[in-house]
């Protein structure tokens, strides 16, 4: 290995860079200043044009780029004023925040400027505009944005019309019979249920409109105490769901200086590691809560949508009408001509979908639009925490993205805090687009920060949370959408069962390939009368079935189609399926009809609700279902579920052969086992979203951590690093993260010296 020297622009003094066999770059900085500006380079040269990407995503600019497939997306990010936005936290941001955010954008600048340009650029005949300070926290909202709980209250909307009241309050994610919930530990809970009165309202403006014209993610983490370790130490882990975006979202990267010393996943196009990550105290991680940050409110209009209803007065008094702020936009698209965008937005916020004209439209409020986000003063302290409680305090005033922050110290504490900014209003708003000219559904202030949900040191001696219900019952309204408790009830059972943990412990967990649900669906198969043979032999095979979804897996394979074939019936017996189908397409793919009913049909079967079908039995739709899936060819759940990595621009060039898909073959798992590769119904049965990354973090013998990603680390499809890991991703395999400076030079394939240019 010779040492290699990169002369550049910005650094006050030189800057180690190893890259070790996976192509992780580790940096070692003097000051803070110089390691955000290597970060910077580091990014731009590994990730540039995702970056890039990111940054025009978030400010509606993309369709330069992709052409018309874009264009919704883009005049979305301008209706929300995601750049407004992110201008507005950049200019609040504290001194230390701002030199973090300047001396990373110095970094990107440096590459981007010094360097060939990465060759996509050549590719669309585009050059690079420099990064700004505000970029990065653009791009950190944009990569949250798919995270947004509106999508449920507007499925609910569309479908409402359809099936009424009753049948409505049955569209929500299964929970389990029994909610594993989050806080406190290992306790499970039945849900709240919906009072349908206390939506009356909502539901008959909603009704009263002829055409309501609306608009992936999730994560596991764990974290084991010392008294259940074998070492112990305490053990934490995850994996963050997302979907499968080339490059990932994530870069493994380790940066160090005089005031920290931290390794983990970072997001290109930000500095710091706001999600995963460890210094030499504290390891932190997280999932996405769930909890509700966002509401859709119905607004009326007239004067051609120049002024909207603002309140109606209790008194009996005329309704208070108020002026709409309204600008145009133009938005550039490849291929095509230029398209104006009409940006609107009343008190409550955006108008997203609609046409105010009309006399109606839906308005989004979201915590970190609402007012000014703090989120990027939380990140430099959290770097320098040595604690669990100091990591937490760090966190106070974070906003832009909810989630549970579990963390463990080298103390041998371990905890769970709700990171999130929640308004306080009414649970009914988790349900539906709420009247906004009505008081009782307005914003009353924010949850305060003492009153999140947190626990140390539980004594059940585990924590885990996997997107599933936080809280039981709470005097704050906090969340409406929560996922199934299968993935966290069977991590759960798996940690219980063990009282000396180990790392390879871990790891198995993340391979954990059993489906709760199907244990449950199989077991009331057992029931349904059957006159078809060949649908009693499938059947049988599904009962005695060991429920693991495994790629070789023929009756895993029946399984996903007797699930998706089921979904079909009832929408089709629902009256669902009849919906316009331009109102199907503004439901985002994650969220299609049959995707909806999918989730919700463990709970369906397992309460023997009918207000979805009508005069029809569960056993008459389950009889179909098996009849229809017996006739198709037997085949390995793997030959349907191959991990494709996919190029952002593979449809945009679809002759360049570098950007072609690359196939790298079967993977086990669906969308409710904890080793996640979900797919999409609307997409096919290849995995849409899946564990992007996996961890394993041995707190304070920092040298046993393991880690995997499922590509690499490069974003050049013709680098040796873009595909690398993808392999060892999809047999559940996890490789060293190297944090001792010693052991990263001794293992390290290269080294470079980024010194000042004088």
């Amino acid at each position: 290995m010779s040492p290699s020297s990169i002369s550049l622009p910005g650094l006050e003094v030189p800057v180690d860079l190893w890259r070790d066999q996976w192509g992780i770059p580790h940096l070692r900085a003097k000051g803070a200043g110089d390691a955000f500006f290597a970060l910077g380079y580091v990014h731009a040269t590994d990730r540039l044009w995702q970056m890039d990407a990111l940054r025009r995503r978030a400010t509606g600019r993309y369709a330069e780029w992709l052409g018309p497939a874009a264009l919704p997306a883009d005049m979305l990010a301008r209706r929300m004023g995601m750049a407004e936005c992110s201008q507005r936290d950049a200019s609040a941001a504290n001194a230390e925040t701002r030199a973090m955010l300047e001396s990373y954008a110095a970094g990107v600048n440096a590459r981007a400027t010094t360097a060939e340009l990465p060759p996509e650029y050549a590719l669309l005949d585009a050059t690079f505009e420099p990064w700004e300070p505000w970029h990065s926290i653009a791009a950190f909202r944009q990569g949250s944005l798919l995270l947004n709980p509106a999508y449920p209250k507007l499925w609910r909307a569309i479908a409402l019309p359809v099936v009424g009241e009753t049948a409505m309050a049955q569209l929500r994610m299964d929970d389990g019979g029994d909610e594993l919930v989050c806080l406190p530990s290992g306790v499970s809970a039945r849900r709240t249920e919906l009072n349908l009165e206390t939506l009356q309202t909502a539901m008959s403006e909603l009704l009263a409109q002829a055409s309501l014209d609306a608009t992936g993610g999730g994560s596991n983490n764990w974290a084991v105490h010392g008294s259940r370790t074998a070492s112990g130490r305490p053990l934490v882990a995850g994996d963050p769901h997302r979907l499968l975006d080339m490059p990932n979202l994530y870069l493994q990267c380790h940066v160090a200086c005089d005031e920290f010393d931290v390794i983990g996943l970072t997001t290109p196009g930000v500095p710091g590691f706001p999600h995963f990550a460890h210094n030499a105290d504290v390891a932190w991680c997280v999932t996405v809560a769930f909890v509700d940050t966002t509401d859709i409110y119905l607004e009326r209009f007239k004067d051609d949508g120049h002024n909207y209803l603002l309140r109606t007065e209790t008194d009996g008094s005329a309704p208070h009408w108020i002026g709409t702020q309204r600008r145009v936009e133009t938005i550039r698209v490849r291929g095509r001509a230029a398209v104006e965008c009409e940006v609107l937005r009343t008190a409550r916020g955006p108008v997203v979908a609609g046409d105010a004209r009309s006399g109606s439209a839906l308005v989004l409020r979201h915590t970190p639009d609402a007012e000014t986000d703090r989120s990027f003063d939380c990140m430099r302290p959290m770097l320098r925490a040595n604690s669990v409680d100091a990591l937490y305090e760090a966190c106070r005033g974070w906003g832009v993205i909810d989630h549970n922050l579990v963390a463990g110290d080298t103390t041998g504490h371990i905890g769970h805090l709700v990171r999130a900014k929640i308004p306080r209003r009414s649970a009914a708003n988790g349900w539906l687009p709420m009247p906004g000219w009505l008081d009782a559904h307005a914003w009353k202030g924010f949850v305060p920060w003492e009153r999140m949900p947190r626990q140390i040191d539980p004594d059940a001696g585990m924590i885990v949370t996997a997107n599933n219900r936080i809280v039981a019952q709470q005097d704050d309204y906090l969340t409406t959408d929560a996922h199934p408790p299968h993935r966290a009830r069977r991590i759960w059972e798996r940690l219980q069962a063990m009282d000396a943990a180990t790392v390879d412990d871990m790891a198995d967990v993340h391979r954990d390939l059993l489906s709760i649900p199907a244990v449950e669906i199989c077991a009331r198969l057992a029931k349904v009368p059957l006159t078809d043979n060949g649908a009693a032999a499938l059947r049988d095979r599904l009962v005695a079935w060991d429920h693991h979804m495994r790629a070789d897996s023929v009756d895993a394979n029946a399984y996903v189609s007797l699930r998706l074939t089921l979904a079909g019936i009832v929408k089709r017996v629902s009256g669902l399926g009849v919906l316009d189908p331009a109102e199907q397409r503004t439901i985002p793919p994650g969220l299609s009809i049959d995707y909806e009913l999918n989730w919700a049909m463990p709970r369906l079967l397992r309460s023997g609700d009918t207000s979805l079908i009508g005069d029809a039995t569960w056993d008459d739709l389950l009889a179909e279902a098996l009849t229809v899936v017996a006739r198709e060819p037997l085949m390995p759940w793997g030959d349907r579920h191959h991990l494709l990595l996919r190029h952002p621009l593979s449809t945009v060039f679809p002759d360049e052969a570098w950007l072609a898909t690359r196939d790298h073959g079967p993977v086990g798992g669906d969308n409710e086992t904890v080793f996640t590769t979900g797919h999409v119904p609307r997409v096919g049965t290849h995995p849409a979203y899946a564990s992007i990354a996996r961890y394993v973090f041995d707190i304070g013998n920092w040298e046993a951590c393991r880690w995997i990603v499922f590509h690499g680390s490069a974003g050049n499809p013709q680098d040796a690093h873009y595909d690398d890991q993808s392999a060892m991703w999809c047999r559940g395999e996890l490789i060293p993260m190297h944090y001792d400076w010693a052991v990263v030079a001794q293992h390290a394939t290269s080294k470079a010296t980024l010194t000042p240019r004088s």
